[in-house]
């Protein structure tokens, strides 16, 4: 469980990097494993192949963002009709359609910030007693653009958010630089 700890914050500073690594292909160019100290590990162990066999391997860093390549971003939100705490069904509709759109908005979130995932798990006598997740997106939102609100079957409601392209990108960019004014 603490390796897809990692895992999350791998891919989350990924995320709040802007997704843009054209820079750093600049800056860097490609990477030769020759020069990390995993591939001379590898290489002591296959000292039966000619030097002249084993040519540097370049690994090229990709000329896209990691993340987006997508024009704007879409989310999906459903909430059920029934289950609204109110004894109108006029009013339960209002209210559903509120929680799909709530629910779209949480999922614009967790594509624009990424998502934090808390996970553990108890075994016991090699069996899994408990294993539980939990997971948290914190952002602001703004500029999202209402797609649709479908009814879909008898009892519940879809709504669709669309959000720019560049707008993530802003959105992105002031996070990053509040990010950076709190840790001064």
């Amino acid at each position: 469980m603490l390796h897809l700890k990692f895992i999350a914050i791998a891919l989350l500073s990924i995320v709040l990097s802007a997704c843009q690594i054209a820079p750093l292909q600049k800056m860097m160019g490609s990477i030769s494993l020759e020069e990390a100290p995993a591939a001379k590990a590898v290489e002591k162990s296959a000292d039966t192949i000619p030097s002249a066999a084993k040519p540097p391997v370049e690994v090229p860093i990709p000329n896209f963002p990691l993340v987006e390549r997508r024009e704007s971003l879409t989310a999906t939100g459903y909430a059920v009709i029934s289950v609204q705490n109110h004894k109108l069904p006029a009013q339960q509709r209002l209210m559903a359609i509120r929680a799909a759109k709530l629910d779209a908005y949480r999922s614009l979130a967790e594509q624009v910030y990424g998502l934090r995932l808390d996970a553990t798990a108890t075994v016991a006598d090699m069996v899994v007693q408990n294993d539980t997740f939990r997971s948290k997106v914190e952002g602001v939102i703004y500029g999202a653009t209402l797609v649709s609100i479908t009814p879909t079957g008898d009892d519940t409601y879809e709504t669709t958010l669309s959000l720019d392209k560049g707008t993530v990108q802003d959105i992105r960019m002031l996070y990053i630089s509040q990010l950076s004014a709190k840790s001064k």
